[in-house]
């Protein structure tokens, strides 16, 4: 049962503002800890944790009171200069902050939070009382090890998924309370022209916004079943006022169409009333051309959202690991698909952690090498053309193609002679599968060879492909290829027979003819050779299952993260941006969804990784064309 009757909206509300302004905070403490005397960054963090510390009051959050309360008496000597700011103090704040997060957690499962960890509680009196962190301090509880969806046995894992999700589970009891008489200074607190500040003038109407109603589904339950993913969006008002001038314009298009309509019924057929319909149309599609670019662009919101959360991962780990690396982050204000956002959160962990972890070196192996101690990691975000391209770039040791595919070889991911086909880009691809690790030793960093894997997994499903380069001894880059928007995916139009399929374009590289007469057997095979490249050639009917009529006269040269190949198909329909259409009931295995045509054909679209991953085994795709009525 919630702990918030009532006020499950307002929690809501001042969990996405906190967790905005706690991200804010983290990136403000790596910059503080590199520029100690900048007395504005101090007065921003204590500006941060005073507001949150409000916030917490009105909503009787009071271990969450307590632990900002702390913090920000600690900022207040730190910026009247009573307190050095140390690498020892630097992780006491840390640990504080970790702790506000992990609260944030619990009140998003609707319970007050539990007492901070005492070792926290008692590092942040320590150093107000004493001035400076005492070397027999305790140290914050270890975290149990939890279990974790993607990379599962590993705790450091758990710690980085919880500072970008803010989930959390409970925390340590602790026995420290603070006085009633502090308690009730604290809850009073609001400050003053602060984002929480309507909390409190706003409190009547606090009843009133609770969602619960008669005979539905009470909210606190509802927001429990929507924890995992936010369903909310945050959108400029102007763009909100472009949707509704152009739906105005569209009424009244719509308006001119029906005194045409009505004209023409009443045998008015003159070349004045047929041009008057023409313009009509052509204004129609325009604006609903225009109408659905603004309705994508409320979907699109800045990465820098995400991006702002991942320097104090990268310091966290970097400082356990011994090592000295500065994130560097450009192209924040880069817009993407807001459910994109969600679902790059994981893949960015994994490259940035193992940036860290692999790619960099020890500052003293930086030096002998010639290089500064400090690494560089650079995230950066940009878009070309109809994608966004993300780049992870580090400058540390690099990757050794001919290192990975030895690896490989040993663990017997791939046999030696197939090591010996494979070039450069393809070695370096061999981190993505799955067990692949070129750690000797399993830490709780990393070395289980999960997370590259997870990675590749997670960019496809995104309709994305991932690149690497690498020199050894210079440093290592990943780019990231993704469609600007998952809604709508660009098509290439095969036909097999008079069957149109719907190929996911960011695949397709070239289109060739295709001469019997070139084709040729390797170890029984069937290949092409195109610029002096040797491509296997797969036939679009033997992909489906279905009987080959007759051999294809053309072909589409795909390439996917894994292969490079021929797709021999009888003839194209063109191409199209497809609406993308979930099958609910009936999805056979190779199909990523169902798209219309304007002529109203309905028309599968393949996936291209299924169909390739059980080559020949797809029978049931004549029950797919029969059930959606294509015959």
């Amino acid at each position: 049962m919630s702990d918030f009757g009532g006020m499950e909206d307002l929690l809501q509300d001042f969990l996405q503002e906190a967790n905005d302004l706690l991200s804010d905070v983290d990136n403000k403490l790596v910059d503080l800890e590199k520029m100690p005397d900048d007395r504005a960054l101090l007065n921003d963090i204590f500006r941060g944790f005073h507001t949150v510390k409000g916030g917490a009051g009105f909503l009787n959050a009071t271990e969450l009171v307590t632990l900002c309360h702390l913090t920000e008496n600690l900022f207040d000597r730190l910026r009247n200069g009573e307190i050095e700011l140390t690498a020892e103090l630097m992780d006491v704040i840390m640990d504080a902050t970790k702790g506000v997060r992990e609260m944030f957690g619990e009140l998003g499962q609707m319970v007050q939070p539990q007492p901070a960890d005492p070792a926290v509680i008692a590092a942040l009196k320590g150093v107000l009382s004493v001035g400076h962190v005492t070397a027999d301090a305790p140290q914050p509880a270890a975290e149990a090890p939890q279990s974790s969806v993607s990379v599962p046995g590993e705790p450091d894992w758990n710690v980085l998924h919880a500072a970008v999700t803010g989930e959390a589970g409970a925390a340590t009891p602790s026995s420290e309370v603070i006085t009633k008489a502090e308690t009730a200074v604290m809850e009073s607190v609001v400050a003053p022209g602060s984002v929480m500040a309507p909390v409190a003038a706003a409190a009547s109407p606090f009843g009133r916004r609770a969602t619960d109603k008669p005979g539905g589904q009470p909210t606190s339950a509802r927001r429990a079943e929507e924890r995992g993913r936010e369903n909310t969006i945050r959108v400029d008002t102007s763009r909100l006022d472009q949707v509704l001038n152009l739906s105005g314009e569209i009424g009244l298009t719509k308006n001119r169409l029906t005194s045409l309509r009505a004209d023409i019924l009443a045998g008015k057929n003159d070349s004045e009333t047929l041009h008057a319909l023409d313009q009509a149309v052509s204004q129609l599609d325009l604006l609903v051309s225009d109408l659905q670019n603004s309705v994508m662009k409320t979907r699109m919101q800045p990465i820098g959202r995400l991006f702002q959360k991942y320097p104090r991962i990268a310091r966290d780990l970097a400082r356990q690991l011994g090592k000295d690396v500065e994130l560097v982050l450009a192209g924040e204000e880069t817009e993407v698909d807001k459910t994109m956002i969600e679902d790059l959160a994981d893949p960015l962990i994994h490259l940035i952690r193992n940036a860290v972890d692999h790619g960099v070196e020890m500052p003293d192996e930086r030096q002998a090498a010639g290089k500064p101690p400090k690494s560089l990691v650079r995230l950066e975000a940009r878009q070309e053309g109809d994608h966004i391209v993300l780049i992870i770039a580090d400058d540390g040791k690099g990757m050794n193609a001919e290192r990975i595919r030895a690896k490989a070889t040993e663990k017997g991911l791939i046999s030696e002679e197939e090591a010996n086909t494979l070039d450069e880009r393809q070695s370096l691809n061999l981190i993505f599968m799955p067990g692949f690790s070129t750690k000797t030793q399993i830490s709780d960093v990393s070395g289980r060879g999960v997370g590259m894997d997870v990675v590749k997994t997670n960019i496809q499903k995104l309709n994305g492909s991932i690149e690497i380069r690498s020199e050894p001894g210079k440093g290592s880059v990943f780019i990231i290829s993704l469609p600007l928007t998952l809604a709508i995916l660009p098509v290439l139009l095969v036909l097999l027979g008079d069957q149109p399929f719907a190929l996911p374009l960011s695949l397709v590289r070239e289109i060739l003819p295709i001469e019997q007469s070139r084709i040729q057997e390797v170890g029984g095979k069937e290949t092409l050779v195109v610029r002096g490249e040797v491509l296997p050639v797969i036939t679009l009917a033997r992909l489906l299952g279905w009987p080959l009529e007759r051999y294809p006269e053309y072909g589409v040269f795909m390439q996917t993260a894994e292969r490079s190949f021929i797709l021999a198909v009888d003839s194209f329909a063109g191409r199209d941006d497809a609406v993308i259409k979930s099958l609910e009931d009936f999805r056979p295995k190779g199909v990523a969804g169902v798209t219309t045509l304007s002529n109203g054909q309905i028309v599968l679209i393949l996936d291209m990784k299924e169909l390739l991953s059980d080559l020949g085994q797809h029978s049931d795709f004549g029950s797919a064309v029969r059930a959606l009525d294509f015959a």
